[in-house]
C-alpha cells in the first residue's frame, strides 16, 4: 500500500517507502533556544486569562469565520522548508479554501467543508476524496472535549507580532511525554493562528509555520473558488473510496488504550485484486485507517496484509514534527503490517504498535 498523505499548509507529503532522514540534533537545538528567546522578548503585556479550552476554542473559531488570503511557510531543522499560498473563506455556513503548493511538485487544493479536490498538474490528475480531517489547528471536533485540559497546561507568554498582525503568545505545556507541546501565536482581533511552533520534551523546536505575509478580511469570492474546483477539464477524475467501518467488525483492537487518544474515525479501502466470487472486495483484502486524536495531535494506524512479493522493510520516518515507523506485525498477526503516522513523539506511535491486537 502506497500510504498517501493529504497536502496542507502545515504538512509535507511523507512518502513511506524512502524511510530514511535523520533530524539534526545541534540545528534543532539551536532553533529551539533562538524561537524561546524571541517569545520571551515579546511585548511583556499579558494575553488574556483562559483556560485551555477557551483557548483552542477561540483558535478554532478564528480558522472558520475570517476571510483571509496569505502565504504560509513550514519549517523544520535541517533546513526543510516548505510554502504555499492560501485562499480561505466562508461562505454562510460553508468553508471553501484553495492551497496553492509554491515548493516541490505544482500542486493545487481545493477544499468546500469536506469535499477535497487535489489537481496535479504535470500529471493531469485530480484526486477527489472527502476528508474528516481537515488539517486546521486546533483541529477540534464542532464540540471540543473538555478532557484536553487533563493533558495540557497553557501558560501565557506575552505579546508580538506575525505578518503585521499583533498576536498573544501563549504555550500549550503536555503533562507526559506522549505529546508534543506547542508555542502559538493567534491574531489578536479573531484569534487565527498565525504562528505555531511544536516544542519537543527537550524544549526543542521540531517544526514552525507561520505566515509571512497575511490579508484579514480579504475580498475573496467563494463563487470564484468554487467554479475553479469544479473545473476538470483535460484531467483525469480519481475518486478516494473510503467505505466507513469500525474495528470491532475488522477484525481490530487496542488492548491498553493510549492515554488522551480517543478513536476518530475507520475507514476501509479495498485493494486492487481484492474481489471475492459475487464481485464485491474481500473484507481480509481491505487496508484500513484507524485514526485517534487527543483534541490536537492526532495519529492515523494504517494496516495492511503481507504481501511477500513487495516484502516491505520495517522502518522509521522523521519530517518536522511529523514521525512515522512501519512494521511487521507479531504472532498471531503476522500477515499483517502497520504503517503508523502522527504528529507525536516517536514512542507515541510505539506504544499503538504495541497494544494493537487482531481479534480473530
Amino acid at each position: 500500500m502506497t500510504v498517501q498523505m493529504p497536502i496542507s499548509a502545515r504538512a509535507c507529503v511523507l512518502v513511506f517507502a524512502a524511510f530514511c532522514l535523520a533530524q539534526a540534533a545541534t540545528a534543532q537545538t539551536r532553533s529551539g533556544a533562538a524561537n524561546a528567546k524571541s517569545a520571551a522578548t515579546a511585548q511583556t503585556d499579558e494575553p488574556p486569562a483562559m483556560g485551555v479550552t477557551e483557548w483552542l476554542q477561540r483558535m478554532h473559531a478564528g480558522a472558520r469565520q475570517r476571510n483571509y488570503v496569505g502565504t504560509f511557510v513550514v519549517s523544520a531543522p535541517g533546513g526543510d522548508l516548505s510554502s504555499a499560498r492560501i485562499w480561505h473563506v466562508r461562505d454562510g455556513e460553508h468553508q471553501i479554501e484553495r492551497i496553492e503548493a509554491l515548493s516541490g511538485p505544482q500542486r493545487s487544493t481545493f477544499r468546500r467543508n469536506r469535499n477535497v479536490m487535489t489537481f496535479l498538474p504535470e500529471a493531469k490528475v485530480v484526486k477527489v476524496e472527502k476528508r474528516e480531517n481537515l488539517d486546521l489547528f486546533p483541529n477540534l471536533p464542532d464540540q471540543p472535549d473538555s478532557s484536553i485540559g487533563d493533558f495540557y497546561d497553557v501558560r501565557a507568554i506575552g505579546k508580538d507580532r506575525v505578518a503585521g498582525f499583533d498576536a498573544d503568545v501563549v504555550q500549550l505545556v503536555p503533562h507526559d511525554g506522549l505529546r508534543f507541546g506547542y508555542r502559538i501565536w493567534s491574531e489578536r482581533r479573531s484569534g487565527l493562528v498565525v504562528k505555531l511552533q511544536t516544542i519537543d520534551s527537550e524544549s526543542r523546536v521540531v517544526e514552525q509555520s507561520a505566515f509571512s505575509e497575511l490579508q484579514l478580511d480579504a475580498p475573496v469570492k467563494a463563487q470564484a473558488l468554487s467554479q475553479m474546483m469544479s473545473n476538470t477539464s483535460g484531467y483525469r477524475v480519481e475518486k478516494l473510496e473510503l467505505e466507513r467501518s469500525n474495528a470491532q467488525d475488522e477484525g481490530w483492537m487496542l488492548r491498553t488504550p493510549v492515554a488522551g487518544f480517543k478513536p476518530r474515525s475507520f475507514f476501509r479501502r479495498p485493494t486492487a485484486g481484492g474481489e471475492g466470487s459475487s464481485g464485491k472486495p474481500k473484507q481480509d483484502a481491505a487496508t484500513v485507517q484507524w485514526t485517534f486524536s487527543d483534541g490536537l495531535a492526532s495519529v492515523s494506524l494504517f494496516i495492511e496484509r503481507y504481501d511477500p512479493a513487495r516484502a516491505p522493510r520495517d522502518g522509521v520516518l522523521t519530517i518536522g514534527a511529523t514521525n512515522a515507523i512501519r512494521r511487521r506485525l507479531p504472532e498471531p498477526a503476522s500477515d499483517w503490517w502497520l504503517t503508523a503516522v502522527g504528529e507525536v513523539p516517536q514512542q507515541t506511535l510505539n506504544a499503538f504498535a504495541q497494544s494493537l491486537a487482531r481479534t480473530r
